[in-house]
């Protein structure tokens, strides 16, 4: 099989890069000399955090996509993260380390189940995450972020039937702030369905001075037991600004990098998954797990050397197709200017 089509089979470029060679110094030249912007999610490895030229939550990255001034953005997060920047910005090449970078939450809702479970509900205005396919964010009203989810539902009357899509988690979370009672996906995330009140409450008892943050993609009863619930970034800010010494985190662990930086005089502590001590067990070993850490499989896959290809050879490259773009558009662009006018 020739080398592009077993680029294509797995994709991302599986090229060994030059022994020797300083990944981090490279990937910035490369991004001087294509005039190439690198954007990476909270939930990253750490190096590239690092290495990006910006780093946030899913609102903040596509906020900087819509104003970036690049000719190249790679976006090292998923993949419905990368179609977001193409609708945005669908001049500018949109680069990806490693297509398989899928998303828990946008398969759990395929396009098509989800416009006929629109249409079974004639009336509703349709809400989608985020974390959706191009494809059902072309059947959405308007699309929402976990920083901005509340305020977006909260801009609808009172008496508007609405469909949440696709986090029952978030969505019940929702509800129970806005006394709505929005019709829910059941569709949640691989990552936060994992954490478990029963770890939870154990390391509560261990660090009784700990504040608790929660991402609202948990489980309710998970959420029920937070200090603060909130959006990757609300999590990051509030760490910063309270006067506690000790958290226990209760998102995607790829976060406590960016809580670490920006408080190296504090404490965060990673709530396990649930099943981290049968992991460890499997393995043959009767210790704890190595790393208590809960991690997305799909934000690992992108690395140092994916992104080093992706830029040297300017591929996977993500299209949107044109016409699905352009309806998805629309409720993106709500999702914005609503932030704007709230200055979310």
């Amino acid at each position: 099989m020739p080398v592009k089509d077993t680029w294509k089979a797995l994709g991302y470029i599986d090229e060994p890069v030059p022994e020797g060679i300083d990944l981090k110094a490279e990937i910035r030249r490369l991004c001087k000399k294509k005039n190439a912007v690198v954007l990476a999610h909270y939930y990253t490895i750490a190096d590239l955090q690092d290495i990006a030229d910006f780093v946030g939550d899913s609102l903040a990255l596509a906020q900087k996509a819509a104003a970036t001034d690049a000719d190249i953005i790679v976006m090292c997060g998923v993949h419905f993260m990368a179609e977001t920047d193409k609708i945005l910005c669908p001049a500018k090449k949109v680069l990806i380390p490693d297509l398989n970078a899928s998303c828990s939450l946008a398969e759990s809702c395929p396009a098509d189940a989800f416009a006929e479970f629109v249409a079974a509900h004639p009336g509703h205005k349709v809400i989608s995450y985020v974390n959706t396919s191009a494809a059902v964010k072309a059947h959405t009203d308007v699309v929402v972020t976990s920083g901005n989810a509340r305020e977006i539902v909260e801009s609808f009357p009172k008496d508007q039937p609405l469909i949440f899509g696709p986090d029952k988690n978030l969505g019940n979370y929702i509800n129970s702030l806005t006394g709505r009672e929005m019709l829910l996906w059941d569709g949640a995330c691989h990552v936060h369905e994992r954490f478990s009140v029963e770890k939870l409450v154990a390391l509560k008892r261990e660090h009784p001075g700990a504040q608790v943050l929660v991402h609202p993609e948990c489980r309710g009863a998970v959420v029920k037991l937070a200090d603060v619930v909130g959006s990757t970034a609300r999590l990051l800010r509030h760490a910063q600004e309270s006067d506690c010494r000790e958290f226990l985190v209760v998102t995607e662990s790829g976060i406590l990098h960016q809580m670490q930086r920006a408080c190296p005089d504090k404490t965060f502590i990673p709530v396990p998954p649930e099943d981290a001590v049968d992991e460890a067990a499997t393995e043959g070993s009767s210790a704890p797990a190595a790393c208590a850490c809960n991690e997305c499989r799909y934000m690992r896959l992108c690395t140092l050397e994916k992104v080093y290809n992706t830029l040297r050879y300017e591929w996977p490259e993500v299209d949107v197709d044109p016409a699905v773009a352009a309806r998805a558009l629309r409720p993106i662009e709500r999702m914005l200017d609503i932030s704007r006018q709230l200055g979310l």
